[in-house]
């Protein structure tokens, strides 16, 4: 065969437009990475991705077949005071009435009073001693002098407006100027809300405590600022409480120093490498979220190269199968669900490390499958856990509104505030509990020097 170096150069030109359509391909991908096709989050989108369509906008207010509510009416124990309306003679023809056997019409009304607080002078009796030539002052009671010039309830309530109320020290103390009648400074308002923080500091470390002993646990974690530094926020959900701990670091060292090295449950998180690394490290059990895998895998399925979008498609096809059986549980036996999940598990994983085409993003995905992927299908063998690491990531969302109305935190006291009434906040939610009157039972147990509250589930 002649060589022509004319069909060399042809060749290699050939070759290096291809491999630079391929790298174009490929950052065109990246670039059009958005919340619904990869891991990105929603805040992270430039331009939001466009909602799918459906059957159209729903009308505003309650939609059909749903039921009514109605709050239940206060009992006679709540109620303060009755005014009596009668009529003194027929308003239709001015005749003689009776009063009737029928109930009355009942209009309860809630309102607050003019002045809703008392202020109690704590006096000091002064009392001259003859023999040693001095005045001595009998002692105030200590609860009082702990609490200084807000009261147990007062200070509980600065501590809800700040906390589940996202208010900001301007606005709390706008709120207890004009509406309460209080005039104090943003940085009184800053130690009422440190001597709360001090009251839950028991609270949060039996939690903190417990962690450990839990037999499933879904984490997650966000940014947060403190003075302008980078910390994170990580988020542990249990089934009946949920914890949060501000941290300089991101990595599986957090992990190591909550959880430690024998964590016995199983973990519920996403793939982000701290979770991998503590995995490798512990030889702990992990359920990586179904949802962020959908994404990625989506992102394959309308990727430029033919070759992505058929191994994409192939993928998200034998994910409709694994959720095909839990869209139909309820005519299986727990039996033939179990073996339905399981078989579609395995043609998941067989989908995934089959024919894998030859290029970087094909190739990481598979990757994950040979090495992780018992872990993605592990809720089928274990029960009680969520394929997907939706727990957590709602937990947090409320972490992630009150960053944007507080900025971040300025101090460790901030920090320690923030997640010791974050920790409250959820824990209250998931146990169904009052937030305020949990704050209000610390508070008082503080200022007495007495056993605080717990958060501590009671399972018995």
């Amino acid at each position: 065969m002649t060589h022509c170096p004319a069909c060399e150069a042809l060749r290699q030109e050939n070759a290096d437009l291809q491999a630079k359509v391929a790298d174009l391909e490929a950052k065109l991908a990246k670039a059009k990475k958005n919340s619904g096709n990869s891991s990105k989050p929603p805040s992270s989108d430039i331009v939001k991705p466009p909602r799918p369509k459906g059957k159209g906008k729903a009308k505003i207010g309650a939609q059909p077949g749903h039921p009514r509510h109605e709050r239940p009416p206060f009992g006679p124990e709540q109620v303060d005071g009755r005014i009596d309306y009668q009529l003194p003679y027929c308003p239709d023809c001015g005749g003689h009435v009776a009063e009737s056997d029928e109930p009355p019409r009942i209009l309860q009304q809630v309102d607050i009073v003019e002045k809703p607080t008392v202020v109690t002078e704590h006096c000091s009796i002064a009392y001259w001693c003859a023999c040693c030539q001095k005045t001595h002052y009998a002692a105030i009671d200590p609860a009082a002098r702990k609490a200084g010039l807000f009261g147990p309830r007062l200070t509980a309530l600065v501590a809800f407006l700040k906390g589940p109320c996202h208010a900001s020290f301007s606005t709390v103390r706008k709120f207890l100027r004009d509406v309460v009648g209080v005039r104090v400074s943003r940085g009184y308002l800053a130690k009422v809300c440190a001597k709360v923080s001090e009251s839950l500091e028991v609270p949060y470390e039996e939690l903190l405590a417990l962690l450990p002993k839990q037999d499933r646990l879904n984490v997650d974690e966000t940014g947060h600022k403190n003075n302008g530094d980078s910390y994170w926020t990580w988020c542990f959900r249990a089934s009946l409480f949920t914890l949060f701990k501000i941290s300089p670091s991101r990595g599986s060292d957090v992990l190591l120093e909550v959880l430690g090295k024998e964590f016995n449950g199983v973990l519920g998180c996403d793939y982000f490498s701290a979770y991998r690394k503590y995995l490798g490290e512990c030889n702990v059990l992990v359920q990586f979220c179904l949802a962020h895998l959908i994404r990625d895998v989506k992102f394959l399925a309308t990727h430029p190269a033919s070759r992505n979008r058929a191994y994409g498609k192939r993928i998200l096809d034998a994910l409709r199968g694994l959720f095909a059986p839990i869209h139909r549980r309820e005519g299986m036996s727990a039996t033939r669900l179990a073996l339905e999940l399981e078989d579609a598990g395995n043609e998941l994983c067989a989908a995934a490390l089959y024919r894998v085409p030859n290029t970087r993003e094909a190739n990481n995905l598979a990757r994950r499958f040979e090495l992780h992927g018992d872990s993605y299908i592990r809720f089928i063998t274990t029960r009680g856990i969520e394929p997907t690491n939706n727990l957590a990531e709602q937990a947090i969302r409320f972490v992630v509104l009150d960053r944007h109305v507080t900025q971040g935190t300025r101090s460790e006291t901030g920090q320690r505030w923030s997640e010791r009434i974050w920790t409250v906040i959820a824990t209250c939610n998931q146990q169904a509990r009052s937030v305020f009157s949990f704050l209000y039972e610390a508070v008082v147990a503080s200022f007495k020097r007495e056993t605080p509250p717990t958060l501590v589930p009671n399972t018995s």
